[in-house]
């Protein structure tokens, strides 16, 4: 094992001058390019900017595009001009991903509307659990996003912009506010395959930190089996002698980093450091025995089967263990064909288990200061794709709740077919921005200087959606 005596005497003359001439072009190079800038090795602090509503965000991500018009946006029109040729007035000119130049026909909404809770909230008959934390969820009909295909919709819905290698939205957040818990990862994300409908692949890359440091980038945990693989020693390695293997690795990345200020020699440090404390709480995050039956029955699971249910209690249970942002995919509402039954397969997969996490948040009173997200990429076409609908871009839903949300209200809404928002337009920018703000971040001072460009989540847009705060 090296000390810093031993290391100072290794290096060379030509060592020595070389990294001085380096230190002092790379100084005055900083003094250039406006050293003011924040680093992306250093959180560009002070955050919070103001007191903060939320202090974690938790992300169910329906992935495939989950149709607004079976879900949360009630068209009676639509329905009376079922099988009727679309009005070529909404749709001339307009990106329709896979009906382009084909005959356009409404297709009515496949179920009905009910009003729930004391708000009267409108939510398809489907979702009755999540109809009864109707007073809690605001429901946004006017989201609007800029990409019609799946992956580069992911990726705007994650990054803001589509094009690939831009740090997602969870580790924006982590960069700007750390993280709670010391013994866990503060991004973490959860995936599950439902069977309802083609299951998009989603990839690892939307939860990457693009250029910011990878410590902030997301860590995929299983929910069957062994969360974090190779987390547990193999046989015969005790913990004294991982411990001796730890603290002499750590102790060589420690030598060479005053040499190089290599960000990602910092963050081996503290992934080693992680990956150690990990062996313990990683364990005791999965063991579900001390949660009373009622809870599981409240999700609909016994745990550690690899459902979404599974995952929406391991989100609490990561809430409470101070995760700072915790995101759900559930794969299969990609819904071209057949979409009456595939509706019918998701809502049955996903609406006790999302509206359990409303309620056990509220009942251990954390959602005050938990933002919880419900929603997909996309929505999709009023008009009909055989038996399913098309992606579709200008207009969806999505709900949130807790964490500054004022509840029982809907926000903006879509033309008398559903195809246009037409008030109060949410853009995917603008949700990024009210997501920041409620974690106390304005979102036009969250930057990070790169490749000469001072680079944030909104791009070079975003406005606060100020009327869905409590």
């Amino acid at each position: 094992m090296f000390h810093n005596s031993e290391a100072a005497i290794r290096q060379t003359r030509r060592t020595f001058l070389g990294q001085g001439m380096a230190g002092l072009g790379s100084a005055a190079l900083a003094t250039l390019m406006n050293a003011s800038s924040a680093r992306a090795d250093d959180k560009p602090g002070p955050f919070p900017n103001f007191a903060p509503k939320a202090k974690r965000v938790i992300v169910l991500c329906q992935a495939g595009g989950p149709s607004h018009l079976e879900t949360f946006d009630e068209k009676p029109e639509l329905k009376r001009l079922n099988d009727q040729p679309m009005p070529e007035s909404f749709t001339k000119g307009q990106p329709i991903a896979q009906l382009q130049g084909k005959a356009l026909k409404c297709y009515a909404p496949r179920f009905d509307f009910k009003h729930y809770g004391n708000s009267g909230q409108t939510i398809a008959s489907l979702f009755p659990k999540m109809g009864e934390i109707a007073d809690d969820i605001c429901i946004i009909n006017s989201m609007v996003t800029e990409q019609i295909n799946h992956d580069p919709a992911h990726t705007f819905m994650n990054t803001g912009t589509s094009i690939s290698g831009r740090p997602s939205m969870g580790s924006w957040v982590q960069y700007g506010l750390g993280s709670e818990a010391d013994d866990l990862p503060g991004f973490v994300v959860l995936t599950s395959i439902g069977k309802g409908g083609q299951a998009q692949p989603i990839a690892a890359r939307q939860w990457h930190s693009g250029f910011l440091p990878s410590r902030y980038q997301g860590v995929e945990f299983r929910s069957a089996g062994d969360p974090v693989l190779y987390v547990n020693s193999p046989p015969g390695i005790t913990t004294g002698r991982q411990q001796d293997v730890f603290d002499a690795v750590n102790q060589m990345n420690k030598l060479r980093q005053p040499a190089l200020d290599d960000p990602e020699i910092a963050t081996r440090i503290a992934q080693y450091e992680l990956a150690f404390k990990m062996q313990t709480s990683v364990p005791s995050l999965m063991d579900i025995s001390g949660e009373p039956q009622h809870i599981l029955d409240m999700y609909g699971t016994q745990g550690a089967d690899g459902t979404f249910a599974a995952n929406c209690l391991l989100a609490r249970r990561l809430a409470e263990r101070g995760v700072r942002f915790v995101q759900l995919y559930h794969r299969g509402w990609d819904h071209h064909g057949g979409i009456e039954r595939g509706m019918q397969i998701c809502a049955s997969e996903v609406d006790q288990a999302s509206a359990a996490l409303v309620t056990d948040l509220k009942h251990r009173g954390m959602l005050d200061d938990t933002l919880v997200v419900w929603g997909g990429e996309f929505g999709r076409t009023p008009m009909a794709q055989g038996s399913g609908r098309d992606h579709h871009i200008k207009g969806f839903s999505i709900w949130m709740a807790g964490g500054g949300i004022k509840g029982g209200i809907k926000h903006g809404k879509t033309d008398d077919l559903g195809y246009n928002a037409v008030e109060d337009i949410v853009h995917v920018h603008d949700f990024h921005a009210t997501m920041l703000h409620l974690l106390g971040i304005n979102h036009e001072k969250l930057t990070v200087r790169h490749q000469g460009r001072d680079f944030r989540l909104t791009d070079v847009h975003g406005h606060v959606v100020k009327d869905i705060l409590a």
